[in-house]
Formats: structure tokens, C-alpha cells, sequence
């Protein structure tokens, strides 16, 4: 698959509640998405005032390449089908604009009490400013999940038709499931020639699922925002598609991953949005084993409870010792980081005082507490 991926963290990231990115901020965040290979970026939304302006400015100002290459960072902005969205867009010096506007009925009727007439009528007036400025455009559908599928075609046949470089499919509710996403696309797919873009959210936990299969049916482009920050319960997490799409599929996109963490880590701070410990691909404890059982067949090979290494994401492997660890385990922590050898009447009546301990205390030991219990259960005094 030739999949073109970009970033949607400071514009739809950004629409998370409460957060806000300073234009500083934002032109770190664009740098360590280009470092680590990311080729095309939404840089924000100019319509919202001059701070904003500045901010995209900024970025586009800093002329980032991507990864080690000598290959241009795209520098795209978001606009509503409004003339003067894509104008503010444009003063920016972006590369290009997301011209959006919604195709359900429900957000024609409901929000802007208008027809579907009217929202092509605002796709051309739109593209029209565009080309303009010669900014090359992506044409997208609002709560196209939600919206009838002829009108949605009609809709994505007239960006065709305009010169759109390619069109995104927004799941802007979370609300398709993977099979429902396989059969919309297949069935746009039909209908338009252009890449399709997915930009799915996920309100039911199924983003990086919809991703997946809507590029299964024929999708090729994906928008996805770093640790999944977005709206509500947020975005496909662009560190789980990247990866998914590398060990499941074998399609590697030519990203750094060992800088997801760093990366994720920064955007938290700027956010104000702790990562999950469980969180997938990029949480501190995805390579720590402490049952007795995985601890075990990790310490044989890795590969027997690990999907992938650590290295890969520049996070370490921990053997934890607690309630559920096993002799192996405490055998292995003592010798390589305490340099003591463990007989197997010892860690067995060790492993008693760390489990009880363990539960007492509701969380695993810390090594200070290990060595208290080892020299309780010997009588170690060194």
C-alpha cells in the first residue's frame, strides 16, 4: 500500500476541551512530527484569529523537512466552506487547505437549516478561493458516516471534479464499526477515482479498527493525531495505525517510532493530558511483566508475550516483583540487579513475604522493600 499519512494534533487535538497550544508550543510539535517522519500536518485553523494566524505562520515559516530527508513538511490548514476561511488560510503561506463542511441531513437541516443544494454551492464557492491562491485542497465531509451515501458520493464527485487532491471520510461521532466502514468506502471507492482520507474518532473504541479496514476497502490516506488527542474521546492515535500497519500488515510508512514517546510525552505536558500507563504502543507499562507466567516465558524469549520490542519505541522492559510474580522472576531481579544467587528454598520462601507484602500494600515492591525482606527471610546484613 503507498499510504499518506498526516497529523492532525494541532488542529483537532487542539479542539480537545481545555486544551490550548501556544504558538511555540505548536511549532514544537510540528518539529518533532517532521523529525520523526510524518510528511503533512494540519498546522491549525486560521479562521480563529491573528494568534492563530501566527501560530500556522510560524510553522510554515520554519520550513521543517521530514525525517532525515530533504523532502518539504506539508503545511496544510483547516477552513469551513467559507471564502474567507480559505483567505485567512492563505495569508498563512500554507501549502494547502481542508475545506470542510458537513453532508448529513441531519447537520443540513438541523444546524445550518439549509439544503444540499446549498452545501455544494459552499464547496465551490470555497474551492473557487482556493484556487485563487493556488493552494492545493482536500475536500472534506463532515459526519459523512452519518450522511446519505448517494448525496455523499454526489458531494465527493464534484471535489473530484474540481481538482481536489483528495477527499476525507470523517466517522466525526465514532459511530461506524469496521464493517460499516469497509462497505461506505468500498462503495465511495466506486464512485471517485481520487484518495480518500480517513479521519475516524472514537467514541466506541473503534478508530484504529476503522482505520484498518477502511484502507482494506480502498482508502489511502489516513488523519490521525499523536496519543489519539481530539474531541470528546478523541482521534485514531497515529502511533497505533503506524504500528498496526507495520506488524499486522507489513506496510511500513517510513516513520521514526523510536520518537513516539518523546513526542507523546511533550504533547501531554502541553495539553495538560497525562498518557495511560496501559495506553497502547506508547505507555510506560506495556513491556512490564509481572505475572509469574509471563515473566517467565519473557525471560526465555521475548517474543513468547512481547508483540514487538521495546527498542522500537524506545521504551524498557521491566520484570516487576508482586502479588503475582514467580520464583523465576525474583530469582532472575536478584542476580542481575542485586547480584545475588537465589537458591530455590530461598526464593520460594521469599516469594511468601513478597506477596503478602504486595497485597498489604496493594501495588508492586520496590527494590529498597525486596532487599528488607531478603535480609528479614536470610538474615543478610551486607
Amino acid at each position: 500500500m503507498d499510504i499518506h499519512l498526516m497529523d492532525i494534533t494541532l488542529r483537532d487535538g487542539e479542539q480537545a476541551v481545555g486544551v490550548i497550544f501556544s504558538r511555540w508550543e505548536k511549532l514544537q510539535i510540528a518539529s518533532h512530527l517532521a523529525h520523526m517522519g510524518i510528511p503533512s500536518l494540519e498546522a491549525g485553523f486560521p479562521a480563529l484569529g491573528p494568534e492563530e494566524k501566527d501560530a500556522v505562520r510560524s510553522i510554515v515559516n520554519a520550513r521543517l523537512q521530514v525525517g532525515t530527508s530533504q523532502t518539504p513538511l506539508e503545511v496544510y490548514a483547516f477552513a469551513r466552506a467559507r471564502r474567507e476561511d480559505v483567505a485567512d488560510a492563505a495569508e498563512c503561506g500554507v501549502h494547502g487547505v481542508v475545506i470542510s463542511i458537513s453532508t448529513s441531513d441531519i447537520h443540513i437541516e438541523r444546524k445550518f437549516r439549509k439544503t444540499r443544494a446549498w452545501v455544494l454551492e459552499r464547496l465551490e464557492e470555497a474551492v473557487d478561493e482556493a484556487q485563487q491562491h493556488g493552494l492545493s485542497f482536500i475536500v472534506s465531509a463532515e459526519d459523512a458516516s452519518r450522511s446519505d451515501l448517494d448525496f455523499l458520493a454526489e458531494y465527493y464527485r464534484r471535489a473530484e471534479a474540481l481538482g481536489a487532491r483528495m477527499i476525507r471520510y470523517c466517522d466525526s461521532l465514532g459511530v461506524n464499526d469496521p464493517f460499516t466502514t469497509y462497505q461506505h468506502i468500498r462503495q465511495i471507492r466506486r464512485a471517485v477515482s481520487i484518495p480518500i482520507q480517513l479521519h475516524m474518532h472514537n467514541d466506541f473504541g473503534m478508530a484504529t479498527a476503522n482505520v484498518l479496514l477502511g484502507l482494506r476497502a480502498g482508502a489511502r490516506a489516513v488523519a490521525a493525531s499523536l496519543g489519539g488527542l481530539g474531541e470528546r474521546t478523541g482521534n485514531s492515535p497515529l502511533e497505533e495505525v503506524v504500528m498496526a500497519l507495520k506488524h499486522l500488515y507489513g506496510v511500513d510508512l517510513g516513520v521514526d517510532t523510536t520518537r513516539f514517546r518523546e513526542a507523546a510525552e511533550y504533547i501531554a505536558e502541553a495539553s495538560q493530558r497525562a498518557i495511560p500507563v496501559w495506553k497502547a504502543i506508547i505507555g510506560s507499562s506495556i513491556f512490564a511483566h509481572e505475572s509469574g507466567i509471563h515473566a517467565d516465558g519473557i525471560l526465555k524469549h521475548p517474543h513468547t508475550y512481547e508483540a514487538f520490542s521495546p527498542e522500537e519505541v524506545n521504551l524498557e522492559r521491566q520484570i516487576v516483583i508482586g502479588k503475582h510474580s514467580g520464583t523465576h522472576a525474583l530469582i532472575h531481579k536478584f542476580s542481575t540487579e542485586f547480584g545475588i544467587q537465589l537458591d530455590g528454598e530461598t526464593a520460594g520462601r521469599l516469594l511468601e513475604r513478597v506477596r503478602a507484602a504486595a497485597v498489604e500494600l496493594k501495588r508492586p515492591l520496590f527494590d529498597k522493600e525486596l532487599m528488607l525482606l531478603y535480609r528479614a527471610v536470610t538474615g543478610y546484613t551486607g
